[in-house]
This record gives structure tokens, sequence and C-alpha cells, in this order.
């Protein structure tokens, strides 16, 4: 019941104008940054961690940001999920090499984890005749894990594969030209990672988008969204043209270094909050 209120109160907010949104998300953000304490020791842990050269007071900085980025896009999918066609599309502007979506040719889509990924699964699913399937991580709350699903499942022709469903329905999806929206740059424990740099520090991180572009014989597209003050932008970059290779450990590698680019450019709105460290290479020390 508490869930379901929750879930009533965010789609009544939103249908308040954008900028008061964002001043509520503004605030919410650092509320949180405030009061949780241990989750704001793991941003803190990660900038430490990937950005050594900053000093103490820009890593605070970044950090309140990162909170209020979170906090704001949280907010935003209460008119993403909820409200018409149309003031999505006022609000998000999807450009880029979109043209080249439409090719008849399997395709990843390579879409890291900064706080608007909803906004780029939804801009696509809204915009484009195309077929799309992304991987579902399912919530510990029922009541908002149904919620995070319709939402996803809300425009267009898509699929929604969970973890178990497997390797082979996805690679079956990719071979007919369903576009895969993948989001490989988290910490899913050992048993399904590697170990590669991530701004100089070993993460264990996820093969997946060289294998599955290798298993559906697939190119590469980046799709980069950022949250701006009038909404978002979702931005196709061209195909990678070097990927995947024959090694698949040299391709997650080259995925995290491409990573950091678009995180340089863009800092406040990664997923800091996520414990990307915590799995560790035999013998190295606790990071959190």
């Amino acid at each position: 019941m508490v869930s379901q209120l929750g879930l009533w109160l965010l789609r009544g907010l939103g249908y308040l104008p954008l900028p008061v949104l964002r001043a509520l998300g503004a605030a919410l953000g650092l509320l949180l940054f405030a009061v949780v304490a241990d989750r704001r020791h793991v941003v803190f842990t990660n900038l430490r961690t990937c950005f050594p050269t900053l000093t103490a007071a820009q890593r605070h900085t970044l950090a309140r940001q990162t909170f209020v980025h979170f906090a704001q896009a949280w907010l935003d999918r209460s008119w993403l999920w909820h409200r018409s066609p149309a003031c999505i599309q006022a609000r998000v502007t999807l450009g880029g090499d979109v043209a080249s979506l439409s090719e008849v040719q399997p395709t990843v889509l390579f879409a890291p984890h900064f706080v608007g990924l909803d906004v780029g699964w939804t801009a696509l699913t809204l915009n484009l005749p195309l077929h799309f399937t992304t991987i579902f991580t399912p919530q510990s709350n029922a009541v908002v894990d149904a919620w995070v699903a319709k939402g996803r499942l809300r425009f267009g022709q898509v699929r929604l594969f969970r973890r178990e469903d497997g390797v082979k329905p996805i690679v079956s999806a990719l071979r007919q030209h369903e576009l895969l929206y993948l989001l490989p740059d988290m910490n899913f424990g050992p048993s399904e990672s590697i170990f590669v740099p991530f701004y100089g520090e070993p993460a264990a991180t996820v093969p997946s988008l060289s294998r599955f572009a290798k298993l559906g014989r697939a190119r590469v597209v980046p799709v980069i969204t950022r949250m701006t003050p009038t909404g978002y932008e979702v931005t196709v970059h061209p195909a990678w043209p070097d990927f995947p290779t024959d090694d698949v450990s040299a391709d997650t590698a080259t995925m995290n270094l491409r990573l950091q680019g678009f995180i340089d450019a863009m800092p406040a709105q990664y997923f800091w909050v996520h414990k990307r460290f915590k799995t560790r290479p035999p013998g190295a020390p606790e990071l959190y």
C-alpha cells in the first residue's frame, strides 16, 4: 500500500512544470546527500578512485551534483512513464546518427548507466518504428518492479528479457534485427565478470557487449543520454568500426576506456552511487 501511494504521488508530480519538478529533485538530492551516509561513502570512494587529481572540495561538489542529478532523474520518470507522447517529445530530443539504426543490420546499442538511461530507451522506442529488446533486472519491491516494467514497455515494439532467460533468446532476437539496448557497465559479481581497467583501477566488468556483438554478428552503436535544464538530449553515435575483435578481454577494456570519454564529458550524471569496485581481484584491498 505504501509503495502504491508513493507511485501515485510520483505520477501526480509529473504534471508540475519541469523547472518546479527539477527544483524538487535538487532538494531531494541534497537531502539524500546529507542523510544517506553509506551511499555518500560509496560515491566519494568512486570519485576518489577514478579522479585522484581532483581536490577534496572538487570531489565534494561533484558528489553533491551526482545526488542531485540522480534524484532529478528519478522524479523525471513521473512524466516519462505517465505523460503524453507530445509532452515527452517536447522535452526529449533524439539526434546524432539516428538514420543508421534503420539499416537492416544486427545492432547492439551501448547505453551506459547515466541518470537518463530510461529516457534514452523511451526516446528510441517512441520515435522509431523498429523492434527493440533489453535485459530487465527485477526490482526487490514487487510494486516498483511492475511499475518499471510497465514504463519500459510503454511505447513501440519492445521485449524485456530477464537474466534468467539466458543468452539464446537474446542472440536470436539480435539476428532477427531486433536492436538490443545493453547496459553492461555495472559490477554483477565475479561469476559473470572479468577484470579490466576502469579509470586505471581493476574493475569486475561483464564482457557481454563483446560477446553479444560477436554471437549476434552485430555492430555496436553507443547511445548516450544527457540531462539538460529543459529535459534530455539523446545522441546516437556512429558505430564502432573496430568492435568486436577476437579478444573479449581487450574488447571489454576498450569499452571501459571509451566509456570514460563519455563520463568525462558529464561526470556528475554517471551512476557513482553503484559500488563499481565491490568485487576485487585476489589479494587487492577492499575499497568500500
